[in-house]
């Protein structure tokens, strides 16, 4: 979940909310690569879930990172919530999930070192104390009410909305971790195309990085729960966006559907003020019922993108949502095969062609397959391995004219996406096999099996 935004001061006129996403517009050779990852803590002894006080704790280890390699805190209530450190940021998720939301690189190769030094500072904190974290898309056993919830107040407000709009919404908040990459757009043109094109391959990265197989103590009939919670959280917010398909799409367009967005918040001095349910257009126009007479500044509408949950977001840059959290070779391979997909023209105008002919209800029976049978899904002539194949073919041509173009080459971080797609086999069918074979089908082993 996104900390406070700076977005900027008073908002004085509507094309202000349409140009702050174009302000997002860059050069190539500016453009840059933001990996982010969530996972879960929990302690060795007993395998529980992390809390957030005590001497074996989510803020134990806040603290440790801040001490011991150079970390600056970030305070909420007088609470330790988060930390800052040359562009990169670690912050909490509801459940006391932990995440690094990595600095812009230039290569895959730097996020992929910055994840694995981060991961080594972490597991130096944690493991004199006896707790470990664990990759993987849904948290296997927890239950609802095991869960610690995090001193945050936009995470109260939160759960109690995700519990009156939706079915999924606070396993979603506690029970879930991901992986994903933040990619820059040159031009709105170049925006629409690349959002076209990552909404419609999400499918694909969801089967390729299955990963949730599991959920309560038992197998779940889905190779990635955390995919089909999504799909049950709050439609206003969620979802393949059919409309971004459509001629007109843009910044502005966009913006209308930002705007139609229910509110969760206002952020003021460092507390949130319930807005749940009420209009940013109210808010435009100084009628927000939560702050009567106030009119938002661009951190607020900032804040609010925030909080829309499709399967590729824009802010000023786009956020490829729809892989669960894995090893860490999936953490580099999630953004190697991206940057693959839509730096390079020629891989972008590829993989466009894949999917310009598909429509509304194929996208969607796509999301669906992967989330249940992953590689093994199929809709109608589609089958996902072989879909897999090709675009994965089109990601490794785009790393390779890049690294031409660059001198790193990138196209090893795939390695791990090209052996699914070659066994038809993803990591949750690795688990699975394991439950059903050597653990017995009992899930204790996979704290120690899903260990980072």
């Amino acid at each position: 979940m996104s900390i406070p935004q700076s977005g900027g001061g008073p908002i004085e006129h509507y094309e202000q909310l349409a140009q702050y996403l174009a302000s997002g517009c860059k050069p190539k050779d500016q453009w840059t690569i933001g990996t982010e990852h969530e996972k879960f803590g929990f302690l060795t002894d007993t395998h529980a879930p992390l809390p957030y006080d005590g001497p074996r704790s989510v803020r134990a280890i806040l603290e440790g990172l801040r001490d011991r390699f150079g970390w600056s805190e970030v305070q909420e209530g007088g609470k330790i919530i988060g930390l800052t450190r040359n562009g990169a940021n670690v912050s909490l998720e509801p459940g006391g999930q932990l995440e690094l939301s990595g600095a812009m690189m230039a290569n895959v190769a730097q996020t992929d070192a910055e994840t694995r030094q981060h991961l080594r500072e972490v597991a130096e904190v944690a493991a004199p104390m006896g707790v470990g974290f664990m990759a993987l898309g849904a948290a296997p056993i927890w239950r609802h009410d095991e869960m610690p919830m995090m001193p945050k107040g936009r995470y109260r407000l939160m759960t109690d909305y995700m519990g009156r709009v939706g079915t999924h919404g606070t396993q979603m908040m506690y029970r879930t971790c991901t992986v994903q990459v933040n990619l820059d757009f040159s031009s709105e043109a170049d925006l629409v195309q690349k959002m076209r094109v990552a909404l419609a391959l999400q499918p694909v990265a969801t089967a390729l990085f299955a990963n949730s197989p599991f959920f309560e103590g038992a197998s779940n009939g889905h190779k990635s729960w955390r995919s089909r919670i999504w799909r049950g959280l709050d439609d206003a917010r969620t979802g393949m966006l059919p409309w971004v398909f459509q001629p007109g799409f843009g910044f502005e367009a966009w913006v209308e559907y930002v705007l139609d967005v229910p509110m969760y918040f206002v952020y003021r001095d460092g507390v949130y003020i319930d807005a749940l349910g009420q209009s940013f257009r109210d808010f435009l126009a100084g009628k927000l019922p939560a702050m009567p007479g106030e009119t938002p500044t661009l951190s607020d509408w900032a804040d609010h993108l925030t909080t829309v949950f499709p399967e590729a977001r824009m802010k000023r840059y786009i956020e490829m949502r729809g892989a669960d959290c894995g090893s860490v070779e999936h953490m580099a391979a999630l953004p190697a095969f991206w940057v693959g997909l839509l730096y390079d023209q020629s891989a972008l105008d590829a993989a466009w062609d894949l999917v310009r002919g598909w429509d509304e209800e194929t996208r969607e029976a796509l999301r669906v397959a992967a989330s249940v049978s992953a590689l093994q899904g199929r809709v109608g002539g589609i089958n996902l391995q072989d879909l897999s194949k090709e675009v994965l073919a089109i990601s490794t041509a785009g790393l390779a004219t890049r690294a031409r173009e660059s001198g790193v080459d990138e196209v090893g971080f795939l390695d791990v996406l090209h052996a699914h797609v070659k066994t038809g086999r993803v990591q949750a069918d690795n688990l699975m096999a394991q439950y059903e074979g050597a653990w017995g089908q009992d899930l204790d082993n996979i704290y120690n099996a899903c260990k980072l």
